[in-house]
């Protein structure tokens, strides 16, 4: 398979570093200007910070940003993006082939960011989320690929609670990374771009 993407995994840090620019772009106050605003409100615990923030018209991850930024950020948060992979593989060393396997297929799309969570793997095209990888069992990993329109059949399977997904593959080897998993693959890289 050709190599077409640029190989990085990235973690929590960049998406808060994405969150701190959305911020600044839709407030026009960075980081440190709504710090010294949460500080001169001084809202009495997390929920009330949570309503006064969404009452000054910060939502999302601008939220869960500053909300951090005042009550401490947790662990997963400044913990590096291989690390988070590896804790999610640590009890089930035999699934991270697939895993590997998988990310490999994914960096061949061209366009991919690959985003490690705490307990999962998102892939994300230019435009949004198109698919995630959880090592779901003790023997499986789970694709979950966001196809909407497509229903459950052969390989596609119902995606049920894997997020950002419509229909999910599973997969118990890397043999499994096969032409037609690469041709679905493809397919819903393609309709998330």
């Amino acid at each position: 398979m050709a190599e077409r993407g640029k190989r990085e995994i990235r973690g929590w840090k960049a998406m808060m570093d994405k969150a701190a620019e959305r911020l600044e772009s839709k407030t026009g106050a960075t980081v440190a200007e709504w710090n010294q605003r949460v500080r001169e409100a001084n809202p009495s615990g997390e929920p009330a910070l949570r309503k006064w923030l969404t009452e000054q018209g910060v939502g999302g991850y601008a939220q869960d940003l500053l909300v951090w930024e005042r009550h401490g950020y947790p662990d997963f948060m400044l913990t590096e993006p291989t690390e988070l992979i590896n804790a999610q593989y640590a009890d089930r060393q035999h699934l991270r082939p697939i895993c590997d396997a998988v990310l490999d297929a994914a960096y061949s799309l061209g366009d991919v960011v690959v985003q490690a969570r705490k307990t999962y793997i998102s892939l994300v095209s230019p435009k949004r989320t198109f698919a995630i990888v959880k090592a779901t069992t003790k023997n499986r990993v789970d694709v979950g690929l966001n196809l909407p329109g497509r229903e459950p059949g052969g390989r596609l399977l119902p995606a049920k609670s894997l997020d950002k997904g419509t229909v999910r593959i599973a997969l118990e080897s890397p043999e499994e990374v096969d032409d037609e998993f690469l041709r679905l693959f493809e397919e819903c890289y393609q309709a998330n771009i």
